[in-house]
């Protein structure tokens, strides 16, 4: 009885919604079922938000879990890019609809907060109504969604393209990658370029299961090996190692980055503080999984414990750019620089490197009085802003320099931007 109650529920939302007149009749069969499915389930047309499903204080360890956290990092690199320069912003659901990641520029990100589409809530059609995370997670197909075809009107300034990504193995939905923004999205080049990823990420899953197979069977040859690490400029770590590369979630380049720079080894309540900016009791269970999966990566002889530490011989791009400045070799550390460690990274023990690194490298830059060595920082992306810089480059340029216009110019911005 319940069944027939709630199924007659169903049915009486369905008429109202189609009796009300409120949409137009010519629009496409998947866009009225959809808004059907929305109208029984309850969504309000002109109100309401996606509710947030996923607390703060969950999400982080939640997503850590997720079998899609293997591969964001280079969803990130093909498609969140993309959408950061198109005015628009990647998405990662899960399973059941619920936002992982939302990336973006800044402004595009705070427009999107506007209608919940933040990390944590929850765009099924049963929460959101029609648009394309939810509608793809619903049909389990590629979707577009265009901007008047949402069901919510809230929503109905953006359009959206999404697709699902399947687990290799089973086949059953993981996950939803989407990309939203305005009525540029709405076109066929971006759906292929979402189906592309989607499929990319099902590709390099499967790689990823392959590997931890052959490492449990098999194990890994002996220790000795040599570890190349790079990270500047980069949101995540390429870890190249025994022929083979790999680029790391966002957690293990941190984690690895950290071991690196502490080769005498870190117990877990250390590495912790380095990494978490939370409670560590919260934190001590992920940390724990995160290092179980680490070591399935790189395998046990690579990555021990008690203390925790990386027993290979370690290059990284970032130890090699602070040993050319301690040997004063600054062409050389310049031109190895491609940026600050892990950019997006907020763990203690990564910004305290990362600070230290650019502070010394800009130290050197403005104690060189070197005019080419200033005109290389400051046309660079971390240089660019630097005011001390552009005023040592002025002091230097000639008169009749073709770059004193533009270093007067920029002295002048920044001076008056910064209060001077």
């Amino acid at each position: 009885m319940p069944d027939q109650r709630s199924a007659r529920a169903r049915r009486r939302a369905q008429e109202d919604f189609l009796a009300s007149g409120i949409r137009p009749a010519a629009v496409r069969r998947l866009v009225t079922d959809s808004w059907l499915r929305s109208a029984a389930a309850g969504v309000a047309v002109d109100g309401g938000h996606a509710p947030i499903t996923l607390a703060a204080g969950t999400l982080a360890a939640y997503r850590a879990e997720h079998p899609l956290s293997a591969v964001f990092p280079l969803l990130y690199d093909v498609l969140g890019r993309a959408a950061e320069d198109c005015d628009s912003v990647m998405a990662v659901a899960d399973a059941q609809g619920q936002l992982l990641w939302v990336c973006g520029r800044r402004p595009v990100l705070r427009r999107a907060e506007t209608i919940h589409f933040v990390e944590g809530a929850r765009w099924d059609e049963d929460h959101a109504g029609t648009n394309a995370p939810g509608t793809a997670l619903r049909l389990d197909a590629p979707v577009v969604i265009r901007a008047e075809e949402h069901f919510a009107r809230p929503v109905q300034r953006w359009s959206c393209a999404a697709a699902p990504v399947h687990d290799p193995a089973t086949g059953a939905i993981l996950g939803i990658l989407d990309i939203t923004g305005g009525s540029a999205v709405a076109v066929p080049q971006t759906i292929a370029m979402v189906r592309a990823a989607a499929r990319l990420a099902e590709s390099e899953l499967a790689r990823l299961a392959l590997l931890e197979r052959s490492v449990r069977l098999f194990g890994q040859p002996a220790p000795g090996s040599s570890l190349q690490l790079a990270g500047l400029g980069r949101p995540d770590c390429v870890l190249t190692l025994r022929g083979r590369t790999l680029r790391l979630s966002a957690r293990h380049s941190e984690i690895v980055a950290i071991l690196s720079c502490h080769p005498e080894g870190m117990s877990g309540e250390q590495l912790a503080l380095e990494l978490y900016q939370t409670e560590l009791t919260a934190t001590a269970s992920t940390l724990r999984a995160e290092l179980v999966r680490l070591r399935t990566l790189l395998g046990a002889d690579v990555l021990a414990s008690r203390p925790y530490r990386l027993t290979a011989e370690v290059h990284s791009d970032w130890a090699a750019v602070s040993s050319a400045l301690a040997a004063g070799e600054l062409d050389e550390a310049l031109c190895r620089y491609r940026g600050p460690l892990l950019p997006r990274s907020d763990a203690p023990g990564i910004r305290r490197y990362r600070d230290r690194l650019e502070r010394g490298l800009r130290a050197a830059v403005l104690g060189s009085g070197r005019l080419e060595v200033l005109t290389t920082w400051t046309r660079s992306p971390w240089g660019a802003e630097d005011l001390a810089a552009w005023q040592a480059q002025l002091a230097l340029l000639p008169a009749g320099s073709a770059l004193r216009p533009l270093a007067v110019a920029e002295v002048a911005r920044l001076d008056a931007e910064l209060g001077g």
